[in-house]
């Protein structure tokens, strides 16, 4: 093999390992946009009602295809995540979400 091809896989070996490091070595991205209620689909929102209970929803964020309510009970704040449809996919301590696992429902 000659100098120039030699160099030319080293860079695309570097560029690919740094490829996926970048991407958190395939690790699932934890990425949410707060979004307004109006944005939210009305079986999620009926959902979300059902399991607040009379408690506040105090924001709306959406993770990929899924919808998550946070919602205040008893002084704490509570995530709820939800399918497009309006399953119930888990729910987690807000104050654990940096860092901890989340609790699952």
């Amino acid at each position: 093999m000659n100098t120039p091809k030699l160099l030319t896989i080293a860079v695309v070996s570097a560029g690919l390992a740094f490829g996926a490091t970048a991407q958190g070595g395939g690790k699932k991205h934890h990425e949410e946009q707060e979004i307004s209620s109006s944005d939210v689909p009305a079986a999620v929102q009926q959902a979300a009602d059902k399991e607040a209970s009379g408690s506040k929803i105090v924001r709306w964020e959406k993770e990929g295809t899924n919808y998550e309510a946070v919602i205040e009970k008893d002084g704490k704040q509570w995530g709820y995540r939800f399918d497009a449809s309006g399953k119930l996919l888990k729910k987690h301590d807000e104050s654990k979400e940096k860092g901890e696992k989340a609790e699952k429902y």
